[in-house]
């Protein structure tokens, strides 16, 4: 256990120097990370106010705090490993981490909470100026406010795991954005991000809670806005626990099959 402490203070150090090196990049990533729900926010605001100043239980100000809540538990739960897969193998640079006495997933773990404490006072700013300009409006009971954070860590375990797995199947095709784009839209839809999901029609909202999509964002920002019950919180709870069991039993099982088949295909 002392040697993975050792192992990740080093790792974070080492990625934190490496983020802060090329923090021109950050800086726009980050800003494509704002834009987005700033995008969807303005557009359902408008919606709202030309049909009588409400859209499916929301109005202009509660558009509002789902899009500024959203931004940020987006940003906390965002991973790129999916992206950076199928290069790691089609140019060798896997094989570099098989050979260190660690599982490749802590290296990738740390990359991205290093990520997230670099880029996460910039977001926060930028929510502070979204609240003074939109004036959005939300009163979380204690209850759902003290649950928010659990919530969040356990959306940002399921979505990591779910998505390091989905990005092992660079070891049977060298070429695999058809897979990464085929989910990107189904999250888009399904985990909330492009609106509400109380405005989906039903058999997409109960798809949404059958599949991870809706554990990974939507449900911390239904509960920090007070739209769930205690119940439905818990229930969203152990669905969150759920989706990472059986995403860690999953994973297991695909890096197995996936190293035996391994080669690296080389630049």
């Amino acid at each position: 256990m002392t040697g993975i402490q050792d192992v990740y203070r080093q790792q974070f150090k080492t990625t934190l120097a490496s983020f802060i090196q090329y923090r021109a990049s950050i800086f726009i990533w980050t800003i494509d990370r704002i834009l987005e729900p700033l995008i969807y926010l303005v557009v359902w605001s408008a919606v709202a106010r030309a049909t009588g100043g409400r859209v499916g239980g929301f109005d202009a100000s509660q558009f509002a705090g789902y899009f500024i809540v959203m931004m940020l538990v987006t940003q906390v739960t965002y991973t790129w490993v999916m992206y950076e897969y199928e290069y790691k193998i089609r140019h060798g640079s896997l094989s570099f981490a098989l050979l260190r006495p660690i599982h490749p997933i802590h290296t990738d773990l740390v990359d991205n909470i290093s990520s997230k404490l670099i880029t996460l006072p910039l977001m926060l700013v930028a929510a502070f100026v979204l609240v003074v300009l939109f004036k959005p409006a939300f009163s979380p009971p204690v209850w759902a406010a003290a649950l928010f954070v659990p919530a969040l860590l356990l959306a940002f375990a399921v979505k990591f795991v779910v998505e390091w797995t989905l990005a092992l199947s660079a070891f049977w095709t060298t070429r695999v954005s058809a897979v990464n784009q085929g989910y990107f839209v189904a999250a888009l839809f399904l985990s909330g991000q492009m609106a509400p999901l109380s405005l989906l029609p039903h058999s997409l909202q109960v798809a949404a809670s059958l599949l991870p999509f809706r554990w990974m964002i939507s449900f911390p920002v239904e509960l920090i806005l007070g739209r769930l019950s205690p119940a439905q919180a818990a229930a969203g709870l152990a669905a969150q626990g759920a989706w990472l069991c059986l995403g860690l039993v999953m994973l297991r099982a695909v890096w197995r099959a996936g190293v035996r088949v391994y080669s690296a295909v080389g630049a």
